[in-house]
């Protein structure tokens, strides 16, 4: 979904940080062979998702959906020097093109690839956070929301991806759209929660700031 004009949004991306050569291999190669390439991190949200990091500078990070490691090397530019991000995927057939490209990233040693369902891993993590990132399926993002935010530390920040969903956020629900249904219900959960402050970015499909107090 496009927000801006196409002009306008080619001067953004013209005028913005160009993503390393790295990440412009693992984007053509995701491309190339992996199913569902659209849930890439494109490479402006990627320098967005890395300039976060860079100003958060996070010790302890998780990212709730791994897919092919784009936007984990992305937050990893970010990290403090002893920094590590825990990233779950539940799909095992990936782990191999990840870790092509943590290594080459140079990363490799500071990201913990964690392979299952997130729901049933989050609770056995003993680690406060600094950072997450929810990028996974989207009818559960209210239920990780509440198993991450007693693990963040004061002050840490929570990044939600696709959180308008092509629009579909603000348009009539189907009763059977299960995913725009708990999507609508997350945006409004992050506004109304009184454990966070929170914006909403309309960078590619939605992407939410929150704060935890």
């Amino acid at each position: 979904m496009n927000f801006l004009p196409e002009p306008l949004e080619n001067y953004v991306l013209e005028h913005s940080q160009q993503e390393p050569k790295t990440l412009q291999e693992l984007s053509k190669e995701t491309w190339q062979k992996v199913l569902n390439p659209r849930m890439l991190s494109g490479s402006f949200q990627g320098r967005v998702l890395s300039m976060l990091s860079k100003i958060i500078q996070p010790k302890k990070v998780l990212e709730i959906g791994t897919y092919t490691g784009y936007s984990a090397i992305c937050i990893a530019e970010g990290l403090s020097k002893d920094g590590l991000i825990y990233t779950i995927d539940r799909n095992e057939e990936l782990e191999d093109l990840q870790n092509k490209y943590f290594e080459k990233s140079g990363y490799r040693n500071q990201i913990k690839q964690l392979i299952g369902n997130a729901l049933e891993i989050i609770p056995t993590l003993n680690e406060r956070f600094d950072l997450v990132f929810i990028d996974a399926d989207k009818c559960n993002y209210p239920n990780y929301f509440e198993l991450v935010i007693e693990k963040m530390n004061s002050g840490g920040t929570i990044l939600s991806d696709n959180v308008l969903w092509s629009g579909k956020v603000i348009e009539e629900v189907d009763p059977k759209d299960e995913d725009t249904k708990a999507l609508v219900r997350y945006n409004k959960l992050l506004r109304e929660d009184s454990r966070v402050e929170t914006v909403l970015l309309p960078i590619r499909d939605g992407l939410t700031i929150s704060r935890v107090k």
